[in-house]
């Protein structure tokens, strides 16, 4: 048996502009949110459970040089609910590492979109299925894997 991830805890910059965009482009609902000596924090989800959890605690952006979190990786349904969300986030003027969606490797039934968020921690929204005929940006690696 193995345990279950409970939340992902992201360290931002400004929660403000964190807030903007997992709650009102991402469409997470703000389940708390705190102030503890001077530090904000945030509690997001979906239900009583929060899936994502924002402190402003960072002094400057995600570094993809230092180990740690490599991606936050978000699932719906299908391929039009990704295409729903790439349309928000262009609008809200996110940095794409691909353009439209794209297969999670070669000859894969399952793809996403892949982006950053203004703190620069690299997303994903994927569906397990639709994919099929998107076109996979590297073939000898998974999509996810260097953006």
């Amino acid at each position: 048996m193995s345990p279950r991830t409970g939340h992902i805890g992201l360290n931002v910059t400004d929660l403000d502009r964190s807030l903007a965009f997992y709650r009102d482009v991402l469409g997470f609902p703000v389940l708390a949110e705190g102030k503890d000596d001077e530090r904000r924090y945030a509690f997001l989800g979906d239900g009583p459970r929060p899936l994502i959890t924002l402190w402003q605690q960072a002094g400057e952006a995600y570094d993809t040089g230092r180990a740690g979190l490599h991606h936050l990786a978000l699932e719906v349904d299908t391929v039009e609910q990704i295409r729903r969300y790439e349309t928000a986030l262009r609008a809200y003027g996110v940095t794409f590492a691909y353009e439209g969606v794209v297969a999670h490797r070669e000859g894969s039934a399952s793809g996403g979109i892949f982006f950053h968020d203004p703190d620069g921690t690299r997303l994903e929204i994927s569906a397990p299925s639709g994919a099929e005929d998107a076109p996979v940006p590297d073939t000898t690696a998974p999509t996810c894997g260097f953006f």
